[in-house]
């Protein structure tokens, strides 16, 4: 049991680097176990320049030549059984364009969405030394603040679409006796206010140990063909109901410092998308488990 709460420790802790925009689950494969849980807290950094638009990437962001995006999370998790999860998730999030602003307004801040969710282990087996888990997800999202999502091209820099989201997602977890594990996801987004529903996928490879926790992953997402497409026919100035496809890739390292903390770090980087930045982003958080 030491072992597997020492794992899911690690897991809590490197999921931080998925809780800012459009980025990769807040869940993992791993469970906190009844009674135990974690609150961690990350800063993460985040810019671009270029922008995939249809028909093709444009070297300039509209409006703003550069965007700029930095974020406070906090996460957390607790077991309310062996087999059922909680998860809350809430950022602060400020969006600052850069250049030729033409007199927009180029900066916004504030508390963006907060998530909950339930995740819950629906089925479990050995194959050969290794342990098959498939869990099942259930949760919402919806804006924390009165934050700004309004027609104008200064709202490119806004924080978020303004949507309350409705998720579901089914997860596949191999582990392995040595600590490497594979996850995969998949699941749909149901979003309010003309932001398209979407497809949601995840996908991790990765060690974890008592000691070390690390591990690459791949984000993906595709918007449903009901919204429209920036500078495009049928685009009236409404960022949040265009299709924002993505393929996001990055990794994660986490190593505990004392008894029952430990410190995070992450990079990730936007590889393929549809009417999104193509940014690279820096993560770095704490967790403390309990």
């Amino acid at each position: 049991m030491q072992h597997s709460y020492a794992f899911s420790f690690l897991v809590s802790a490197a999921l931080l680097l998925g809780t800012q925009v459009r980025a990769q689950s807040l869940v993992s494969g791993f469970m906190v176990g009844k009674g135990h849980g974690s609150v961690s807290f990350t800063g993460t950094a985040e810019r671009y320049k270029s922008v995939f638009l249809v028909p093709e990437k444009v070297d300039e962001v509209p409006v703003f030549q550069e965007i700029r995006v930095s974020s406070v999370s906090v996460y957390t998790t607790y077991g309310i059984s062996d087999k059922i999860e909680a998860v809350v998730s809430l950022p602060y999030i400020s969006s600052e364009g850069k250049g030729n602003g033409q007199g927009y307004t180029n900066s916004r801040s504030g508390l963006q969405d907060v998530s909950g969710l339930l995740k819950f282990k629906a089925f479990s087996t050995t194959i050969g030394y290794s342990v098959l888990d498939l869990l099942g997800v259930v949760g919402v999202s919806t804006p924390a603040s009165n934050y700004q999502s309004n027609k104008g091209l200064e709202y490119i820099i806004a924080i978020g679409n303004g949507a309350t989201k409705y998720n579901t997602l089914g997860i596949a977890h191999l582990k392995t006796p040595s600590g490497v594990f594979i996850t995969g996801q998949a699941g749909y987004s149901l979003r309010t206010n003309r932001v398209p529903n979407a497809f949601i996928a995840d996908a991790k490879v990765g060690y974890a140990g008592l000691k070390l926790y690390t591990e690459a992953w791949a984000s993906f997402q595709q918007s449903s063909n009901k919204g429209t497409d920036i500078l495009q026919p049928g685009f009236d100035l409404y960022f949040p109901a265009t299709r924002v496809n993505f393929a996001r890739i990055g990794a994660s390292v986490f190593r505990p410092i004392a008894k029952g903390v430990g410190v995070v770090l992450g990079a990730s980087q936007y590889v393929s998308g549809r009417n999104l930045g193509k940014s690279t982003a820096l993560s770095a958080g704490i967790s403390y488990n309990y």
